[in-house]
């Protein structure tokens, strides 16, 4: 896709999101319209696949911290895109060739003010130095993709299936676009440069050659799988090792099952989003693993001996006599085990569980428990302080 084909599109208007919306706003979007229209839910439609795949691209660009800022700046500096640059004729002398802008040289001198836009637009659409791009490898663009285990596989590690619906190298033509047994030629136009340079006045402007859409070929007998593009939409299935100790909202890095490269570049890389569903006893603190192990009043009172499960297996507990309410025991090394190794630990807390109901017995029992302690003041400091209130 050439320079101007970038800017000339929409990216906000097509995730529907304004120019300053938030990071948060547009993934927000992006994530939306990509369920809506994922290829999974409408198979057999073609125009939500054609617009899965612009929303895939917009995002791929404004979704990119560095690379929104880079397109927002070229859309400032063009205004209503490439097609209106340039159209006053202008004033100045020297001339100035656009062509600088798109190969990265710097234009000072020339007109003045353009020094960088090669920088740009360079970074924006992989343009590196002077001279044209066309030909030039070009790595894919990574892709995000989201995945759920429970608390346990996030714990130990787990392999699980992932079903991507990306753009991939089609199999057919092997990327090069030409149906099989035939091969792209040299655009005659452009001698394969991808752009063509005209004057005007004092003024030489260069866009990318309308022949070969600035890729320097001519695709005559185009493949019948991606038409001519090099790159199909498939649905493919990996398989995921996610790590012991993984995270939730952590993010893995699979290096090169991104987008396919152009012109032999490398693919780009897949980032898999991890979200981990809570487990209905355990917890977890970094390393550590939590637990709060309901106990009765005469347990704490009186000491006893706990058996706390653990995640595999159990552990007898002793908790003395007077044990505090709400006190944390520590079992070493029953946490959380990294790749590295290093265990976390198991963190106990005791919480008395209070009874809703109790028997006559009970009840029996209590009132003469509390006939024996009614000397005993549970909060001494408490008492002291409404004391001194009151004087």
């Amino acid at each position: 896709m050439s320079a101007r084909d970038w800017i000339d599109k929409d990216f906000y208007r097509e995730l529907g999101v304004s120019s300053s919306a938030t990071d948060a706003d547009i993934k927000k979007a992006y994530r939306k319209l990509a369920r809506e229209l994922h290829p999974d839910a409408n198979p057999g439609n073609v125009e939500a696949e054609s617009r899965f795949k612009a929303v895939s691209e917009a995002y791929g660009v404004i979704g990119d911290p560095e690379k929104r800022k880079q397109y927002d700046e070229a859309r400032r500096l063009f205004g209503g895109g490439l097609r209106g640059f340039g159209g006053g004729g202008g004033g100045g002398a020297g001339g100035f060739d656009v062509s600088d802008i798109f190969g990265g040289a710097n234009a000072q001198g020339a007109g003045g003010g353009f020094s960088g836009l090669g920088d740009i637009l360079g970074g924006l659409f992989g343009r590196r130095g002077q001279g044209s791009t066309a030909g030039r490898p070009r790595r894919g663009a990574d892709v995000d993709t989201e995945v759920r285990i429970d608390f346990l596989e996030a714990v130990r590690g787990a392999t699980v299936p992932l079903r991507l619906s990306s753009p991939s190298t089609c199999g057919t033509c092997n990327g090069n676009g030409a149906r099989p047994g035939t091969t792209p030629r040299t655009c005659p136009t452009c001698n394969g440069a991808g752009l063509n340079t005209r004057s005007q006045g004092a003024f030489a402007f260069s866009e990318p050659c309308r022949d070969c859409r600035g890729t320097g070929r001519i695709v005559d007998d185009p493949c019948p799988e991606c038409g001519g593009d090099g790159v199909s939409t498939k649905s493919r299935t990996l398989t995921v090792r996610i790590p012991p100790g993984v995270e939730d909202d952590q993010k893995i890095r699979l290096a090169e099952q991104g987008e396919p490269g152009q012109n032999g570049g490398h693919a780009g890389d897949l980032y898999v989003r991890v979200h981990v569903t809570p487990h209905a006893i355990f917890g977890r603190s970094d390393n550590d693993v939590t637990i709060t192990v309901p106990v009765t009043f005469q347990e704490l009172a009186l000491g006893t001996t706990l058996t706390v499960p653990t995640l595999d297996g159990k552990v007898s507990l002793r908790v003395a006599p007077g044990t505090a309410n709400g006190r944390v025991f520590r079992v070493r090394g029953k946490g959380v085990v990294k790749r590295d190794g290093v265990a976390g630990d198991l963190l106990v807390t005791v919480q008395v569980s209070v009874p809703s109901k109790l028997s006559d017995e009970a009840q029996a029992a209590l009132e003469e428990y509390t006939k024996a302690t009614t000397g005993q003041d549970p909060r001494p400091e408490l008492t002291a302080l409404l004391k001194q209130r009151s004087e």
